[in-house]
């Protein structure tokens, strides 16, 4: 039996799978490893463990491979594990992909696992295990330090839920994981519930409501009082999905829609804004209040980025024509009107942000992110086109005064998401390390770069070799010691 991954982008390059479980002590560090980097950076890649069933995919309907970088006593180890999901378990009894379109059961084999999720978007620690996560289904547990699969985690019976965000938000005064699941009563339902968890694991608050149709919700945003659901215009249809079609359909003539609800409302008090048409809402930045008035920043693109995801007729916009920035977005509580747009704050493509999470869902001026700027150098003699979530720039953005401090780090690199760390506990916002991996394109390589905030532009003060092969990966989190 022949097993052979497509020749196509989503398994070429950076995309190409690479499937190794691994432990590795003492990685290779040039530069200095900041003393103040005491615990682990987890992060996930979707890791297909076999090639397609129908022959082809979307990246992200790969098996979740988690990796942890610990840190300390000046060194680095790493550990990467696959999620023990019970899709990959049918698999490997199977010997084979028993799963087709991404979110689609009516095209997988009739030996597939129930449970569709590959759980492979996010991981974050909390209530003493690490969750993998992924917006399709309930959460899987596993050991922090070991990264054993411990099964599916619906936090002792207290969620019901059928899906669970792939972004909860934990309180930086609490330790409380705020969260929400859409979809949440099964495939195409409108239903939408919202979950307050405290750092001990006990369920203190559920809403539930119904948003006015499927579609998808990425990311969203909490302040003090209030929450916030970017709902993006790829609705769900699952007549469509029994016939084979995908479970997400870009619908341009739909708004950007938002719903705010109270963190202690009830179904009753949600209220819906709608933003312009044909626009695609991004991650969250952050979000906080100012008096009556609700600030939401995050990147917006004008129209589908999600070319596998197209609309009825098939059309795709073609990735120049689009245009995207860091956007901020002013919901007026006191307003008679629905109505908002965006307004820019970067002139630049952006995406994966994160800010100084001590402030999230406070007042807050420093933000992280990955950048685009077409105007630095490109080695497409050699590599072609660049890939797809192509970023050649990490930035350190200020909200409240527009400075932007960039670092290059050559013609054939690109970033994954950067995550960052405080220097200490209590360290001005904004200062301390950004961690992201950099993929080397000519090689296939990449490295863990290590970045101080207090001049991003100067580049790592310190690099750790990873000596084996990494799939782009999505999400990940900082965990102290």
């Amino acid at each position: 039996m022949s097993l052979q991954y497509p020749a196509t982008p989503e398994f070429q390059g950076i995309y190409r799978p690479s499937r190794v479980e691994a432990s590795v002590q003492a990685l290779e560090v040039s530069g200095q490893l900041p003393a103040q980097l005491q615990g682990c950076f987890y992060q996930v890649s979707p890791d297909p463990a076999y090639p397609p069933m129908l022959g082809q995919d979307i990246f992200f309907n790969g098996d979740g491979m988690v990796s942890a970088f610990r840190f300390g006593q000046g060194q680095v180890s790493l550990t990467r594990r696959y999620v023990q999901t019970e899709r990959l378990k049918a698999q490997r009894q199977a010997g084979r992909s028993l799963n087709g379109i991404y979110r689609n059961v009516h095209t997988n084999a009739p030996e597939a696992a129930r449970d569709n999720t590959t759980a492979n978007t996010t991981v974050i620690k909390h209530a003493g295990v690490l969750l993998a996560l992924k917006e399709d289904s309930l959460p899987y547990a596993m050991d922090p330090v070991t990264l054993d699969t411990l099964g599916v985690w619906d936090f002792h019976g207290q969620v019901k839920s059928a899906t669970f965000t792939a972004h909860p938000k934990i309180c930086p005064q609490t330790g409380s994981m705020l969260c929400f699941a859409y979809e949440a009563k099964g495939d195409g339902t409108p239903d939408i519930a919202y979950y307050e968890i405290d750092a001990a694991g006990k369920l203190t608050s559920e809403t539930w409501f119904q948003a006015p149709y499927a579609a998808m919700i990425h990311d969203f945003a909490v302040t003090e009082n209030y929450v916030i659901f970017p709902i993006i215009p790829l609705t769900v249809d699952v007549e469509r999905m029994k016939r084979g079609g995908q479970h997400f359909q870009w619908q341009p003539d739909l708004p950007q829609l938002f719903g705010v609800l109270p963190r202690d409302g009830k179904a009753s008090d949600v209220r819906w804004f709608h933003g312009p048409a044909d626009g695609f809402q991004g991650h969250t930045l952050n979000a906080y209040e100012q008096g009556r008035k609700l600030i939401l920043d995050m990147p917006v693109t004008s129209g589908n980025v999600f070319y596998f995801f197209p609309q009825a007729d098939g059309f795709v916009p073609s990735p120049e024509t689009l245009k995207s920035s860091l956007a901020r977005w002013t919901f007026d509580l006191d307003a008679d009107s629905d109505q908002v747009l965006p307004e820019p704050l970067t002139t630049f493509p952006c995406e994966f942000p994160r800010c100084d999470e001590r402030y999230s869902g406070h007042p807050y001026q420093h933000g992280f992110m990955l950048a685009f700027d077409p105007t630095l150098p490109f080695d497409a003699a050699t590599l072609g086109a660049p890939p797809f979530q192509f970023f050649n720039q990490l930035a350190h953005v200020n909200v409240r005064t527009g400075e932007t401090r960039t670092w290059f780090a050559g013609d054939a690199h690109c970033f994954q998401e950067p995550v960052f760390v405080p220097r200490s506990a209590d360290a001005p916002e904004g200062d301390g390390f950004l961690l992201s991996l950099l993929n080397h394109l000519r090689s296939g390589a990449a490295e863990l770069v290590i970045l101080d905030t207090r001049d991003l532009s100067a580049g790592p003060v310190a690099r750790v070799q990873i000596p084996l092969r990494m799939r782009m990966s999505l999400h990940g989190n900082w965990s102290p010691e």
